[in-house]
């Protein structure tokens, strides 16, 4: 079978539209935006067989649940904790609504916990959420399960970890902050304290308390480079609100309890950042706007605005797919001519724009309700198995943010690995 091959100004193009393209694919409408095949092989429709979570009941909930999907359990040895929390920044009014209400943001904190029993785990997404995710994907209630997460929601923090460093994760255009559930969860077992932000009126869905959902009405054409700057806003004020958490300040709009021992976890000098598509060029102009932003990564996103040109004195990761690099996405190449700190460009073999989220995971196992076929997840996923996709993802992450928060050195920086022949070094 011979590769399928695509200009090199059409796999740009389909980066630049980050994950509208994608979302395009995602909700049936094609997959002509989707990144190029250039494959020899098919994936499977559906995966035969299903990673187990690590809490049994969840297991066996997920395993009687019609059409449930589930997420690779977390690799780290901490048990993960969930909260959400609503913020209202009254300094701000929302940029996406005519108006001039004051900016609303969802946001969900992962964290190392103790004594789980008694704390349910927390849904992949909330009730009204999930419901409008299927139905805008042309899928009845009943025909798919999302999965139940490893964050148990309000359970304590598990003072055994000691001060948690923060990271921050900004979605994909039109995507919600669960999609980077199984990198949050698994960074939080590894203790980290992961907050993953939704964007509202930008994101797909944003369901708040009282089961209030908050759809995408940013108006068509707004520029890249001013949905980053709002972003970044959005990032800078969720930092102060942990800021407030550290001070033993709760910042929820309801006032509802906060995990016990989280203000005391909060490590406000340790802060890092990743973002996957337009999430990911959101990172460094939060960095600029905040400096206690300390670390940066973006996963295959191309960058917009006036970030990439300006000098960048922290250090920052650059990931990518099978497709994408700074020699040729001119975004980064510019980008890495600014960056002053420490730095590195990896590269995914087999994987497409969409295996940095969690699509590659959910897309697989969702396939025969939404009608694609092998090639289609193919195209859209490329040929890496969900499963090692997300564990070469997770273990590069952990051992970028460990470096340069934690202070601890892992060879897997300094070049090829025989345990991860995938990962490809852009010198």
């Amino acid at each position: 079978m011979k590769h399928a091959r695509r200009k090199p100004r059409s796999r740009m193009r389909d980066r630049v539209a980050s994950t509208t393209g994608a979302l395009a694919v995602i909700l049936g409408a094609g997959i002509g935006t989707a990144n190029a095949a250039g494959k020899a092989a098919a994936a499977p429709a559906a995966k035969e067989a299903k990673e187990v979570p690590q809490d049994a009941a969840n297991a066996a909930d997920a395993a009687d649940a019609p059409g449930a999907v589930t997420l690779p359990a977390p690799s780290g040895h901490y048990q993960v904790g969930m909260t959400n929390l609503h913020l209202l920044d009254t300094k701000r009014t929302d940029p996406w609504l005519p108006d001039g209400r004051p900016r609303e943001l969802m946001v969900s904190l992962w964290y190392p916990a103790t004594h789980t029993a008694g704390h349910p785990a927390a849904p992949y997404l909330e009730p009204a959420a999930a419901a409008h995710y299927l139905a805008s994907r042309g899928l009845p209630p009943n025909a798919v399960t999302l999965p139940t997460t490893a964050g148990h929601t309000g359970a304590p923090v598990d003072g055994k970890a000691g001060k948690l460093p923060v990271v921050l994760y900004s979605t994909g255009r039109g995507s919600d902050r669960a999609t980077g559930t199984a990198l949050a969860q698994d960074l939080a077992s590894r203790g980290y304290l992961v907050v993953t932000l939704d964007d509202t009126h930008d994101d797909g869905e944003v369901q708040f308390p009282g089961g209030r959902l908050e759809v995408a009405t940013m108006p068509p054409g707004i520029p890249a480079s001013r949905i980053i700057s709002v972003r970044a806003a959005d990032t800078r004020f969720v930092v102060d609100q942990l800021g407030a958490i550290a001070r033993g300040h709760n910042p929820d709009v309801e006032h509802a309890p906060l995990p016990q021992g989280l203000s005391h976890a909060v490590d406000m000098d340790r802060i890092g950042m990743f973002g996957a598509s337009l999430g990911g060029a959101v990172v460094p102009e939060a960095m600029h706007v905040d400096p206690r932003i300390h670390a940066g990564a973006n996963l295959d996103g191309q960058f917009f605005g006036p970030a990439k040109t300006r000098d960048l004195k922290r250090p920052f990761l650059l990931f990518s797919s099978q497709h994408h690099n700074r020699n040729d996405d001119s975004s980064w190449s510019t980008f890495w001519q600014h960056l002053h700190g420490e730095r590195f460009d990896l590269k995914l073999q087999g994987a497409e724009h969409l295996s940095f989220m969690d699509y590659e995971e959910l897309l697989p196992q969702m396939a025969g309700p939404l009608g694609y076929s092998s090639a289609q997840l193919v195209q859209m996923l490329g040929t890496i198995a969900p499963d090692r996709a997300i564990e070469i993802q997770r273990t590069y992450l952990a051992a970028f943010f460990d470096k340069e928060l934690r202070g601890h050195h892992s060879d897997l920086l300094n070049g090829p690995s025989r345990h991860y022949p995938e990962i490809k070094f852009v010198r």
